[in-house]
């Protein structure tokens, strides 16, 4: 039987002041997105404050090849965050007892019982929108030392950045709630209800209404010149003096009516939903600078995700342990460019419809030559969060490395489909010599090329040709 949370976060302790007294060293090693990130730097910052000798690093994935690159390494003990579902029994045999996992994605049932992975769904908390890696993280720091409470920012950052913001208005849930109120309680984050605009504190209302893309809005998203033209109409100032005004500088008389023209603009079948999604809960870090990235949550986690998908991590990293300055202003270069470079896949993929394969619950979309590997979980959400895709689930596919292909999978707003892709892609990916998992809602899959039309022979029988309610084989 699996032990209680927290028995394994005494163990966790445990082991590391057991390192810490021998002098032994810790690697830390992470996923690239922004629970990765984040995590990585949660738990580092608390190994460093208890006296650890660590280091930290980036993986894009995890597999038998980075297992044996950790028994390789000269550090003593690994802790892995973010990363490693499903190959406990592999790094039992490479790693012996020097490792520890923490995660939230969904693993086997064989793993219940490894004391050294400690994940969420073992102690029957949902992975998926109650804690991610970053909470875990987080809750490992605090049974290090309870003064790592402040570390609770951070993760706050890393939950926005999963997107767990599942409760009502983008609302937490779960751990998630406990982890969010001491962050308020200690004065490190504001909660309010708002409009979420990209860019609140940093976008021209503008170009904010345009950047947003969760939901996509159809003839606003990237459209800068209508958005221009609407909010002009609407009524609102758009400039104060020289300024461009942000989203944060709206009263509330002012957020009515911007509301109201985005309404206008989108009556119709998917406006209630689209304004579902365009109001909800901000979460704003009151000791960063005003006009900085950094002060909104969204943002932040954004800032990060696009560190780690165009091989910059390590600048990801050193902002969440507390960097400022000259890496800050590399972080905002960051953010522009990746920003750039989604516009110009999506536009790409929507300009050339050969790309997209639609069916009554899937969209298919091959992302083959386009779409970067490590961008593929940004793509297939963007693709998910159009309006136009609504109950359906997104698979998207690119070119991986070494004659690989990487598959990206997402349930869309209101998809109703029983289907775990998280089981689909891990049991799909095995069938074929690959690797897959994730979470019911969101999840991932690499296999050869040589298997590609056995894999999606696989997805169109347990994906393409299945009702909305029916289940995966």
């Amino acid at each position: 039987m699996p032990k209680t949370l927290d028995e394994s976060l005494s163990f966790f302790r445990d082991k590391i002041n057991e390192c810490i007294k021998s002098k032994k060293s810790i690697s830390v090693t992470t996923h690239i997105d922004c629970d990765g990130l984040t995590s990585g730097s949660i738990i580092t910052k608390a190994l460093i404050r208890a006296g650890a000798r660590c280091t930290v690093r980036t993986s894009k994935e995890f597999s038998k090849g980075v297992i044996e690159s950790l028994k390789k390494d000269s550090r003593d003990f690994h802790v892995i965050t973010d990363l490693a579902g499903g190959f406990a029994k592999e790094m039992d045999v490479t790693l012996g007892e020097n490792w520890i996992v923490l995660d939230h994605h969904q693993i086997p049932e064989e793993e219940y019982d490894n004391q050294r992975v400690l994940n969420a769904w073992k102690y029957g908390i949902d992975g998926g929108s109650e804690i991610c890696a970053g909470g875990m993280a987080y809750l490992a720091s605090l049974a290090l030392d309870e003064k790592n409470d402040d570390l609770s920012a951070i993760a706050v950052v890393s939950a926005l950045g999963d997107r767990q913001d599942q409760g009502e208005r983008k609302s937490f849930t779960g751990k998630n709630f406990e982890i969010v109120n001491t962050a308020k309680e200690k004065g490190l984050v504001e909660i309010d209800l708002d409009l979420l605009l990209v860019g609140r504190e940093t976008r021209a209302l503008p170009d904010a209404l345009a950047f947003t893309s969760q939901p996509f809005i159809e003839g606003l998203t990237w459209n800068r010149d209508t958005c221009l033209s609407l909010l002009n109409s609407s009524g609102i100032k758009l400039k104060d003096g020289g300024r461009w005004r942000v989203p944060a500088d709206l009263n509330e008389e002012e957020k009515r009516l911007a509301i109201e023209a985005i309404t206008k603009f989108t009556s119709g079948k998917n406006a209630t939903e689209i304004m579902s999604e365009l109001i909800g809960y901000t979460y704003t870090f009151p000791r960063e600078d005003k006009m900085s990235f950094l002060r909104d949550g969204r943002e932040f986690s954004t800032m990060l995700n696009s560190c780690g998908r165009i091989s910059r991590s390590g600048v990801g990293i050193a902002i969440c342990m507390g960097d400022r300055n000259k890496i800050l202003r590399e972080g905002e270069t960051i953010l522009t460019d990746y920003r750039k470079m989604i516009r110009e896949y999506m536009n790409i993929i929507a300009n050339e419809r050969w790309r997209i394969s639609e069916s009554e619950t899937c969209v298919m979309v091959n992302g083959e030559g386009i779409v970067p590997e490590t961008m593929t979980g940004t793509i297939s959400s963007l693709i998910a969060g159009s309006p136009k895709n609504a109950g359906k689930i997104v698979i998207l596919r690119t070119h991986g490395d070494e004659n690989t292909i990487k598959f990206s999978s997402r349930k869309s707003f209101g998809c109703k489909s029983s289907i775990n892709l998280s089981e689909l892609m891990r049991t799909g990916a095995e069938k074929f010599d690959g690797i897959g998992g994730g979470h019911d809602a969101a999840a991932g899959a690499k296999i050869t090329k040589d298997k590609l039309d056995g894999f999606l022979s696989y997805l169109e029988l347990n994906v393409i040709n299945v009702p909305s309610s029916g289940n995966s084989q």
